[in-house]
C-alpha cells in the first residue's frame, strides 16, 4: 500500500485501532479504491482501479466485509466526533433522521421486504419495490465551499422487514424503534443537548417523550388533523379520582388554517432552495394526544402559503423555540435528500452485490459514511490547496462547489500522490512508469 496524502492520512489514522494490521491495510485499499471507482462499487471493481486485478488472494479483501471482526458502531462514534469538530462554536447540533430504500433482489438477501418506493410514487399512484430499509442519521454541517449546509452521514442502521423478522422469530422493530435506539446511543456519546429533525414519518408521541427524557429537542411535521388538547386545568381540591392528563379538545389545525379571524402575522422564513419566503404564521402550545400514549407538550407552528393557498404544520418538543426557528430547522431536513441522491449517483449505492448477511449490514453504511469521509478529506486538503470548481458556459455555479467537485478534488489528489510523487520533474517532461500510464489509460477507456 502506497502512502496516502497527508490530509487523508490525518483523518484515517483515527480509525486504525479498530482493525488488525493486515485488515487495516486492506481497509485502506478498499476505501481509496471506492473513491477512485466509477460506476459500481464492487470489490472486484475496486481491485482493478487499485492495480490489483492479478491479485491471487483476492478473497482477503472480501473478508473485510463478510468475516473480519470490527465494530461499525465504534467507527460511527469516531466519525461523529470528527464531524462535530467541523461545527462553528455558535452552530447548534442538528441531526437529521430519515429512512431510505435500497432496491435489492435475491433469495439470499434475508432482510429485504416490499416497500413503497418514495422516488417513483405519487399521491395518486403507489409504486412498490423489493429492497432493504435503512435508517440514516446525518449531522448538518456548514462547509466552506457552499452556502447551503450539508447533511453528513455517520450512522446507518439496517431495519429488517416484518416478514424477515418473523421468519427467524425475532421481534419486529419499526423505523421509530430504531431511531429511539439510535438517539439513546448518540446521547451517551455526546452528553449534550441536540436537535433531532425528521419528516412526518417521525412525528411520533413516543419518540417525542424519549427525546425529552434524554434532553433532546424533536422537530418534525405535524398533521393538520392531529388531536390537540388544552393544558391540564388546576386540580379541584378534595375531588376524588385520578388527576386529568389533558384539558378540553383544541380546535383542529385544519379549521384554524381556514379561519381568517385568527391572529395571523406576516413573516419571512428560510425556505427550500435558499429562498426567503413570505408566509403567514400562527403558533401555540398544546398537548398532543393519541390513544395509549401519554400526552406530549409541544409548540405547534401553522404556516400558510398565500401564493399556493396551502397550509402546513410543524412542531417542536422545546416550547421556548421561536416559531420561525422551528420552520428554519425543519427546512434544513431537505439536505438529507440531497445526500441520498448524491450517494446513489456518485458512490454506488444499490450497485453492490454482496449476499452474506454481515456484508449486507456493513457495505451500505460504509458507502454512506464515504460521503462524510470525502468531505473530511477535502476540508483537510483545503488547508494547503485551493478548490477548483468545475464550471462551463451553460452551467455557472456561482463559486459554490457541488459534491462532484469535492469528489474530483479528492480523486485528483489521490491520483497525483500515487502516480507522480516518484516522477522526476524536469523542464521539458515528467517521467511516468509504463504500468502507471497503462492504469490511467484503462481507467479512461473502461465503461463506468
Amino acid at each position: 500500500m502506497q502512502s496516502l496524502p497527508r490530509g487523508m492520512a490525518t483523518v484515517l489514522n483515527s480509525f486504525s485501532h479498530l482493525f488488525t494490521l493486515p485488515t487495516w491495510a486492506h481497509v485502506q485499499i478498499l476505501l481509496i479504491g471506492a473513491i477512485l471507482c466509477q460506476g459500481a462499487r464492487r470489490v472486484s471493481s475496486i481491485l482493478r482501479v487499485m492495480g490489483l486485478s492479478q491479485e491471487k488472494r483476492f478473497e482477503k479483501y472480501h473478508r473485510v466485509l463478510n468475516r473480519a471482526k470490527w465494530n461499525s458502531m465504534s467507527g460511527g462514534k469516531i466519525l461523529f466526533g470528527l464531524l462535530i469538530h467541523l461545527l462553528p462554536a455558535s452552530f447548534p447540533i442538528l441531526i437529521v433522521v430519515d429512512d431510505t430504500i435500497e432496491r435489492r433482489r435475491g433469495k439470499n438477501i434475508k432482510a429485504k421486504g416490499c416497500y413503497r418506493d418514495a422516488c417513483r410514487s405519487t399521491k395518486k399512484w403507489v409504486v412498490k419495490c423489493f429492497g432493504l430499509k435503512w435508517v440514516c442519521l446525518m449531522l448538518i454541517v456548514p462547509l466552506p465551499w457552499c452556502k447551503r449546509p450539508w447533511a453528513l452521514p455517520f450512522m446507518t442502521i439496517l431495519a429488517p422487514s416484518k416478514k424477515a423478522n418473523k421468519s427467524v422469530n425475532r421481534p419486529h422493530k419499526t423505523s421509530i424503534d430504531w431511531t429511539i435506539l439510535a438517539i439513546r446511543i448518540i446521547a451517551r456519546w455526546l452528553k449534550r443537548t441536540f436537535i433531532l429533525i425528521g419528516d412526518g414519518g417521525f412525528a411520533c408521541i413516543r419518540l417525542g417523550h424519549t427525546c425529552i427524557k434524554h434532553n433532546i429537542t424533536l422537530v418534525s411535521r405535524l398533521r393538520l388533523d392531529a388531536a390537540l388538547y388544552e393544558l391540564v386545568p388546576n386540580p379541584v381540591k378534595q375531588k376524588a379520582g385520578r388527576r386529568r392528563e389533558k384539558g378540553k379538545r383544541f380546535t383542529s389545525l385544519k379549521q384554524i388554517a381556514a379561519d381568517l379571524t385568527q391572529p395571523w402575522r406576516d413573516t419571512t422564513v428560510s425556505w427550500y432552495g435558499g429562498e426567503i419566503k413570505q408566509v403567514r404564521m400562527l403558533s401555540g402550545i398544546n398537548l398532543w394526544y393519541s390513544a395509549g400514549e401519554k400526552p406530549l407538550l409541544i409548540r405547534w407552528v401553522l404556516v400558510f402559503d398565500v401564493e399556493k393557498n396551502q397550509a402546513e404544520a410543524f412542531f417542536s418538543t422545546h416550547i421556548n423555540l421561536e416559531p420561525e426557528q422551528i420552520v428554519n430547522y425543519f427546512v434544513l431536513r431537505w439536505n438529507i435528500e440531497v445526500t441520498f441522491f448524491e450517494t446513489r449517483a456518485h458512490l454506488g449505492i444499490e450497485t453492490q452485490r454482496q449476499w452474506a448477511d454481515k456484508s449486507i449490514a456493513r457495505t451500505t453504511p460504509v458507502l454512506m459514511a464515504l460521503f462524510s469521509f470525502i468531505c473530511l478529506f477535502a476540508v483537510e486538503m483545503l488547508k494547503k490547496q485551493s478548490l477548483p470548481i468545475l464550471s462551463s458556459a451553460w452551467y455557472h455555479k456561482k463559486s459554490e462547489a457541488t459534491f462532484i467537485d469535492i469528489l474530483a478534488f479528492v480523486r485528483r489528489d489521490i491520483w497525483a500522490s500515487r502516480n507522480f510523487n516518484e516522477s522526476r520533474i524536469e523542464d521539458e517532461y515528467i517521467k511516468i512508469k509504463p504500468e502507471t500510464w497503462e492504469d490511467l489509460l484503462n481507467q479512461l477507456a473502461w465503461a463506468a
